[in-house]
């Protein structure tokens, strides 16, 4: 005697899905909202007799602007002021960083001169000179900065 058996289709059943992923879809959400972010805990850091105090490095900005003026620290300034500046950031710290940036714009005038002119000002003074600029929006790692040293 032979048994006939029904051939059923298999069929996914959307309900038990839909389910489970509310169910972790509210588990992330509700583990999110308790998180506690370590910048936000309050710790006493312990005192170290050996310990000192850290120093950030001395910098100095040098912006050119878009209609081509220059500002020493934001302080506004000649192009031939620029070399004395730097000495005297130099006198009062030896490691002194000096950053040209210029501002992110079309120019009324032609800012490339004005940053050679600066580059070349700066070449001889012994400190480290880096450009600073936007980021650039591409996937490629960014080429090194350019630097100035003795």
């Amino acid at each position: 005697m032979r048994i006939r058996r029904t051939v059923h289709e298999p069929r996914i059943e959307l309900i038990p899905l839909i389910d489970v992923m509310m169910f972790l879809l509210s588990f992330f959400i509700y583990s999110q909202a308790l998180a506690v972010r370590v910048s936000v805990i309050p710790m006493e850091l312990r005192k170290f007799q050996s310990g000192q105090s850290a120093k950030p490095s001395t910098a100095a900005t040098i912006s050119i602007a878009l209609d081509g003026k220059l500002y020493y620290n934001r302080i506004p300034c000649e192009l031939s002021d620029i070399a004395g500046r730097v000495a005297e950031s130099k006198k009062e710290d030896a490691k002194t960083i000096v950053y040209i940036a210029v501002a992110d714009g079309q120019g009324t005038v032609d800012r490339a001169p004005v940053m050679q002119s600066i580059w070349d000002k700066l070449r001889g003074c012994g400190l480290q000179v880096n450009f600073v600029g936007k980021p650039l929006e591409t996937d490629d790692p960014p080429p090194p900065l350019p630097t100035i040293t003795p």
